[in-house]
């Protein structure tokens, strides 16, 4: 091994003059140091290191996947803006940096500033990314045989890169698109007869591809980058069936258990950068600190893989718990809600449909409460898996005594919720158990005829949408829940794919009908959460379902719609590649299934 102390030498007088993640790099190439890495490099001029104090005991081996360059896109166009700039486009939103070939001047500078959309005028916008620059400043050296740079301290999401500066007639293989992203195996196809499904897929794989960076952060552009808790806990299981995320959560539910605090509280985002290391007190949010019991169950269901589930056990018996105290002898976990259903849909003033549109407003109490008795369920189930059965009875004894207050709380004789508006209210107390058995046709019913009111329309933020098609499938509705999907306009997974995105969008109306953007303050691109669907479309579109953890036993259970003339996926399960597909043709429909061998 190598070791650093105080015998090692640094410089300020590197061709990198600036550079930070949000910002881009800074790189004057006529500052480069041939031969500084090599033994025989003279740097007399160099001064000593200062050695820090920290505990040595904090570092350990990196145990997730590195970031790594995963492939390269050529643009697909340049062209001049009406402003009159010169812009290439990559044809997809994407996140790492351009590799630079330039020939030219010594001391000319290259700027290139990266952008996801161009505005209604086609005029490149960056007004989105905030206080972030997302930009590359590169000034030459001067070599006669032209000269090679691509950044190694930053990285940036974008589809478009605006040049300034370039020395000549730009070619395409003079800008090349290197995407980066944690090295994870891809582990999922989905195909079906609807080209703006596939699309839709593309864009779920892209959002993910982009957003999982060592961390599973929110967003991959403006000036924020984090690793939101709500966000991975919604898009997690759809997660897993486009790559093999097992290694890169393994290493996240580390960071998230070492971020808890003593309480037992979870942070809103990880790594916790937004509250100071020493603090007791930190945000807490239902629907998004519950990623410390809905993602480790997650994988214990995909990977079947038990240790993490031990490992991660005492981290979510501790959240539960923190709930617990705080909701008290109610149960009713009052405030515990500060996101609520994150963006859901609401009729803005310049929408037909705004005066007469009900609010799909969930209340903040109902939210906290369902979340708290959902932990508590997962909670017991991972204590039977580990042979906790004192614990499994406790906690199951738990859920039921929420589920009981919550229905005499927020559930009317009829079935209907308190938020009888909101598509998330049914959706909740439907997915986590806690609608009583003989109101449950009612309340789908209900769930039915909000939807057809709205036009076929789903009305779900960030906590509803995971769970929306399933429980209209799993309840007879699956042929809604196929309207929900192939629905094309505002809001709707296909809107924004017939808007043209490449990248699941934060809000259902980043980009409105006229072209016009939603509010800058808060409009990222390439925000995976809304691809949460993908989930659905692997189990109930093609019919991979889970029988057992770790797919031990499989289910292959479509649900058939004439809407599509086929849908086909497959997986690579740890016991080798399961794949479903179904095809019509006139009255006929032909299954298709292959399972690994015994």
């Amino acid at each position: 091994w190598v070791v650093t102390d105080g015998s090692w030498k640094c410089s300020n007088e590197g061709p990198v003059r600036k550079n930070e993640i949000y910002y881009g790099e800074d790189y004057d190439a006529r500052r480069e140091m041939p031969g500084w890495n090599s033994i025989k490099f003279d740097d007399r001029s160099w001064k000593n290191v200062s050695v820090a104090n920290f505990p040595k005991t904090d570092l350990i081996a990196a145990v997730s996947v590195p970031v790594r360059k995963i492939q390269e896109i050529k643009p697909v166009r340049f062209f001049i803006t009406p402003k009159g700039e010169l812009v290439a486009d990559m044809g997809q939103n994407m996140v790492g940096w351009v590799r630079l070939k330039v020939k030219g001047k010594k001391g000319r500078t290259v700027t290139l500033r990266h952008a996801e959309v161009l505005d209604k005028n086609g005029n490149f916008y960056t007004e989105n990314l905030r206080s972030a620059k997302q930009q590359i400043r590169y000034t030459l050296r001067g070599d006669k045989a032209g000269e090679v740079y691509e950044p190694r301290f930053t990285f940036m999401g974008f589809r478009y890169v605006a040049i300034e500066g370039y020395p000549g007639d730009l070619k395409t293989g003079d800008l090349i698109g290197v995407v980066v992203h944690s090295d994870m195996a891809p582990t999922g196809t989905f195909e079906c007869s609807h080209p703006l499904v596939n699309q839709l897929q593309h864009n779920i794989l892209w959002g993910q591809k982009g957003n999982f960076v060592d961390i599973p952060t929110d967003c991959p552009q403006r000036d924020e980058r984090m690793g939101w808790t709500g966000d991975a806990q919604a898009f997690a299981r759809a997660a897993a069936f486009n790559m093999d995320v097992a290694a890169f959560f393994s290493k996240w539910l580390q960071d998230l258990a070492a971020e808890q605090r003593p309480s037992g509280a979870v942070p809103f985002v990880i790594p916790n950068v937004l509250d100071r290391p020493d603090s007791m007190n930190v945000g807490v949010s239902a629907g998004w600190g519950d990623a410390v019991v809905i993602i480790p169950w997650t994988m214990y269901e995909v990977y079947g893989d038990r240790q993490l589930l031990e490992r991660q056990y005492a981290s979510m018996k501790a959240y539960v718990d923190f709930i617990h105290k705080k909701s008290g002898d109610s149960l009713i976990w009052k405030g515990g809600s500060v996101f609520g259903d994150w963006l859901f849909y609401h009729p803005s003033p310049d929408h037909l449909d705004y005066h007469v549109q009900p609010d799909a407003h969930t209340n903040h109490d109902f939210i906290s409460t369902a979340f708290f008795a959902h932990g508590a369920d997962l909670v017991s189930r991972a204590a039977t898996v580990l042979g906790k059965t004192e614990d499994a009875a406790r906690y199951k004894d738990l859920f039921e005594k929420i589920k009981k207050v919550f229905v005499n709380e927020f559930i009317t004789p009829s079935g209907r919720t308190i938020s009888s508006a909101s598509q998330t209210s049914y959706v909740l107390a439907l997915h986590f158990g806690l609608m009583p058995e003989h109101l449950r046709p009612a309340a789908v019913n209900f769930l039915k005829q909000d939807i057809l009111r709205k036009k076929k329309h789903l009305s779900t933020g960030f906590l509803g949408t995971p769970y929306l098609c399933h429980v209209l499938s799993e309840n007879g509705e699956s042929e809604l829940a196929y309207d929900l999907l192939l629905q094309e306009t505002y809001p709707s997974w296909l809107y924004p794919v017939k808007m043209g995105a490449t990248t699941i969008w934060e809000r259902w109306d980043g980009q409105k009908p006229d072209s016009t953007f939603q509010t800058p303050g808060m409009n990222s691109f390439n925000h995976y959460a809304y691809g949460a669907v993908g989930d659905w479309m692997y189990q109930a579109v093609a019919g991979l379902r889970l029988g057992e953890p770790g797919y031990k036993k499989i289910l292959i259970e479509p649900h058939l719609t004439t809407k599509l003339t086929y849908a086909k996926a497959s997986f690579q399960s740890s016991y080798g590649e399961i794949a479903s597909g179904w095809e019509r043709s006139g009255d006929k429909i032909t299954l298709r299934v292959s399972i690994p061998p015994n």
